[in-house]
C-alpha cells in the first residue's frame, strides 16, 4: 500500500448561521398572505365503518393556497405565507400585552428597529438636545 488516498469521505455540513438568518429574513420580508382553501371537511370514520375514508400520506397536505390578491402568483413549496397579518405594535393592546411605542426614545439617525422612522409609526416625534456635565474625578 502507498500513502495516497483511495477512499473519500464527504458528509453533510450546516451553513453558517448569518447566511441560514440571511435566508430566512429574505423569505420573511417576501412573504405572502393567502386564504384557506374552501376544503370539504373529511367524513369521519366510524368504528363499525367497514372502509373507513383515508387519505394517502402523500397527498394530505396536497391542496392549494390562493393568494389574498388575486392578482399575485400561488405561493411555491419553500415560500412563508401567512393566513392573517400581525398585531400593530405602534398602538398599546394590553389584552395581546403591546405596550405601544408612545414616550419610547429613538435614534433619529439610525434606519434599523431603534430609528424613529419606525418606531414613531409616522406619529412624528420632538428631537431634544441635553448637556449633562459631571464630575469626573480626573487627576
Amino acid at each position: 500500500m502507498s500513502g495516497s488516498c483511495a477512499v473519500k469521505t464527504c458528509w453533510m455540513r450546516l451553513p453558517s448561521f448569518r447566511s441560514v438568518g440571511d435566508a430566512l429574513k429574505d423569505r420573511f420580508d417576501g412573504a405572502s398572505r393567502v386564504m384557506q382553501p374552501n376544503a370539504e371537511l373529511e367524513p369521519v370514520a366510524v368504528r363499525n365503518d367497514p372502509a373507513p375514508h383515508r387519505v394517502p400520506r402523500r397527498d394530505r397536505y396536497r391542496f392549494q393556497l390562493r393568494p389574498h390578491n388575486p392578482e399575485h402568483k400561488a405561493p411555491g413549496a419553500k415560500d412563508l405565507v401567512y393566513l392573517e397579518p400581525s398585531p400593530g405594535f405602534c398602538e398599546k393592546n394590553p389584552r395581546l400585552g403591546i405596550p405601544g411605542t408612545h414616550g419610547r426614545a429613538c435614534n433619529d439617525t439610525s434606519i434599523g428597529v431603534d430609528g424613529c422612522d419606525l418606531m414613531c409609526c409616522g406619529r412624528g416625534y420632538r428631537t431634544q438636545t441635553m448637556f449633562v456635565v459631571e464630575r469626573c474625578n480626573c487627576t
